[in-house]
């Protein structure tokens, strides 16, 4: 778009004080009259941007005058190369964009953006697994939230029934290595794994926005909502302090620790799927730790060490 590329053609002129119209033309990737044009429609805006011609001349702001259009400070961009830099995940289009604004930023920005750009590498994959590959509609469905168009949606649910619906993309959330959509229905508010969409079609219309709509509050509560469906069972728990480092292994964000139970130990309230999958987990802890409630732990718990008994004690 030419806005874009004004934009871009000032950003430079801020940052080099003068170009030619053949040096903007190959910072832009566009021809040098098409870089010449775009200067002189700047000029024919207001913009105060003069050319000198003869060796040596180019264009210039009169005066070193500057518009701060990125509002960029030199730590925001230094944290924009961090998370979004060359050796990150982001798209490839995401890396030309940020090539091209590391070169428009103020000399004294610039080297710390490039330092930051090679500090961090994302590796998505775990040990002894491979990186999953980014599902095939991810770009489709980015470009969908940034266009603010409705799509049709081909889908299949975890069961394998296949649905189409027309959406509307609100926003695209990445949990560890997995990408999920938020997305209005005529049902309401869903969220579908982006890897579970058969197929993508833009529409030419609109999306319709909540009004007030925040992505990250919306996907909060969806946590939240998720994690009391999937992990029902609450056990409270009195464990001696040494032993909480091992419960957050065990648990990981499913455990929650309490007040003192004035004797030194800790009340700690651990979220499960299911009683059995509880008990076993906490079996090896031994006398360590005392489950207080469900009882329905407890005497799995008993079972456990009465079944353990009989094949490891004594004869």
């Amino acid at each position: 778009m030419r806005a874009d590329r004004l934009v871009a053609a000032l950003l430079v002129l801020q940052a080099r004080r003068r170009v030619t119209a053949a040096e903007l033309a190959a910072e832009l990737e566009v021809s040098e009259r098409t870089a010449r044009r775009d200067l002189e429609a700047l000029a024919l805006a207001g913009v105060p941007v003069y050319s000198q011609p003869g060796r040596g001349g180019g264009w210039s702001l009169v005066g070193g005058a500057r518009t701060d259009l990125s509002g960029l400070t030199a730590d925001e961009a230094r944290t924009l190369f961090l998370v979004a830099g060359p050796s990150s995940s982001a798209t490839p289009e995401v890396k030309a964009a940020l090539r091209k604004l590391v070169r428009a930023l103020p000399e004294t920005f610039r080297a710390g953006a490039e330092a930051a750009a090679s500090a961090v590498v994302l590796d998505p994959a775990s040990w002894d697994r491979t990186s999953p590959p980014p599902p095939i509609h991810l770009d489709a469905l980015q470009r969908a939230v940034v266009d603010g168009v409705q799509v049709r949606l081909g889908y299949a649910a975890r069961d394998g029934a296949k649905t189409e619906r027309v959406v509307h993309p609100l926003g695209l959330v990445a949990k560890g290595s997995v990408w999920y959509l938020v997305a209005g229905t005529d049902a309401g508010q869903r969220t579908f794994r982006v890897n579970r969409v058969r197929s993508m079609t833009p529409t030419d219309d609109p999306v319709e926005r909540p009004p007030g709509f925040d992505l990250a509050e919306t996907w909060q509560a969806i946590v939240a909502t998720l994690d009391e469906q999937r992990t029902p069972v609450r056990v409270v728990v009195v464990a001696e302090r040494d032993v909480i480092w091992l419960l957050r292994t065990l648990f990981g964000t499913r455990l929650t620790v309490g007040d003192d139970t004035g004797d030194g130990q800790l009340e700690v309230e651990i979220r499960g799927h299911e009683v059995d999958s509880v008990a076993s987990e906490l079996a090896g802890l031994g006398a360590r730790i005392e489950v207080v409630e469900p009882a329905e732990v407890r005497e799995r718990l008993a079972t456990i060490g009465a079944e353990l008994t009989r094949r490891y004690g004594s004869s």
